[in-house]
């Protein structure tokens, strides 16, 4: 039987909502699925309680909103001249950190502050350094910027009367991280002075490769959202690079591609790749010249790869040079990798930084226009997977992409 009912007060209800926002670079769209929200007792702006009332599973909202409606609204009062040695440059154990411009650190690495104590994990900016002082941003990251909520109703269901427990606040839930992808005012962030592209594991990556690994890196419920993703860009009759391929291209079933090439490092894993209509064996670390004539393919993919790049900036120009004008690159990635193996700082940064260095990585390597960054979270892990139930969420999706010009 159809799910029938009405939102009231007195309703639970499965939300997927859609932050949409832009910074001085980019688009951005930041997902999280909520579920079970109860509508007496959880947090949500009035605006959208309000626009919630009455309606139906399949529903779909657009809700603007006003500055300080979801996050607190920008002060200059938040913005802090402070002394550089009262950064805990030691902070992390076994590691020294020197505050970088643009960067996010947790505020309990600034001492001297009161109200600030070392266990505060909340993520505050550094967007001034130099002659011994720093200027650090308190302002959420989405503060001062012009907000547009999607929602989506999903399942709806009656609680009955209710006089008590926990509340949740989606929209505190919602935009935790989201803003840190972006540039400060329009200055590009410094994530390269840092040994950026050491890895723990300088071995050869065909020696480490050399061992076909027929496992799933990331969920079959993320899977299916890169899967949409690149649904997004791909049509039947392209040709298309699945760059640093392996066994699986995340590509939708129902395309036709005209050609399907997977660039990889393992052999035996692309030969399996029953998707691939060819294959070509390269490293990107030892060689970041793409063996291809430039203006070669409609799309390039990357899943799950990225953060093993130590020379990116050459690799994103090499994609620009192959691509055909308007194609895009579309780079996909979670929250798992192979420790060893991934660049020094994406291992310190925060999970929506990362779209911030990647989305960097296609600013300083050039040419590309319509660039966006798109996250989604809150999904359930499917009850198959291996690490349900202590893991009740899907592994988180990234997408950061641009069209050639």
């Amino acid at each position: 039987m159809a799910n029938t009912h009405r939102i009231t007060s007195e309703s639970k209800v499965d939300l997927i909502f859609h932050l949409k926002w832009k910074s001085g670079a980019a688009i951005h769209t930041d997902g999280y699925q909520a579920r079970q929200v109860n509508i007496w007792r959880d947090l949500l702006p009035p605006v959208l309680l309000e626009a919630l009332m009455n309606k139906g599973a399949g529903d779909r909202l657009q809700v603007p909103l006003k500055d300080g409606e979801i996050v607190a609204a920008f002060t200059p009062q938040s913005l802090l001249d402070v002394q550089s040695a009262q950064f805990n440059r030691r902070f992390r154990p076994g590691t020294v950190t020197e505050p970088r411009l643009g960067r996010f650190y947790p505020k309990g690495m600034l001492e001297g502050i009161t109200g600030i104590f070392r266990s505060n994990v909340q993520p505050f900016r550094c967007v001034g350094v130099g002659n011994g002082r720093l200027t650090v941003d308190f302002n959420h990251p989405l503060a001062g910027k012009e907000l547009d909520l999607a929602v989506v109703i999903g399942k709806v269901k009656p609680t009955g009367v209710e006089r008590g427990g926990t509340s949740n606040d989606w929209m505190e839930t919602l935009t935790s991280g989201a803003g840190m992808q972006a540039r400060w005012q329009g200055q590009p962030t410094d994530y390269f002075s840092d040994d950026t592209f050491r890895r723990d594991d300088d071995q050869p990556d065909a020696e480490f490769y050399q061992k076909p690994r027929y496992v799933h890196h990331i969920d079959d419920t993320a899977r299916e959202m890169v899967r949409n993703t690149y649904g997004r860009f791909l049509t039947d009759g392209m040709q298309v690079l699945d760059l640093m391929s392996s066994w699986q291209s995340h590509i939708p079933t129902h395309l036709h591609l005209d050609r399907l090439v997977g660039l990889g490092l393992n052999a035996d894993e692309l030969q399996r790749n029953s998707q691939l209509n060819e294959f070509l064996v390269h490293d990107l670390n030892a060689e970041s010249t793409l063996p291809f004539d430039a203006n070669m393919f409609d799309a390039v993919i990357n899943t799950a790869s990225v953060e093993y790049l130590v020379d990116p900036l050459v690799v994103f120009k090499e994609v620009h040079r192959i691509l055909r004008p308007d194609g895009f690159f579309i780079v996909t990635f979670s929250n798992r990798w192979f420790p060893t193996k991934a660049i020094k700082i994406w291992q310190e940064l925060h999970e929506f930084e990362r779209m911030g260095l990647v989305l960097e990585y296609f600013l300083r390597a050039g040419g590309f226009d319509d660039l966006q960054t798109y996250s989604i979270r809150g999904l359930p892990r499917p009850r198959h997977d291996q690490y349900f139930p202590q893991l009740s969420f899907s592994d988180p999706v990234y997408a950061v992409w641009g069209r050639k010009k």
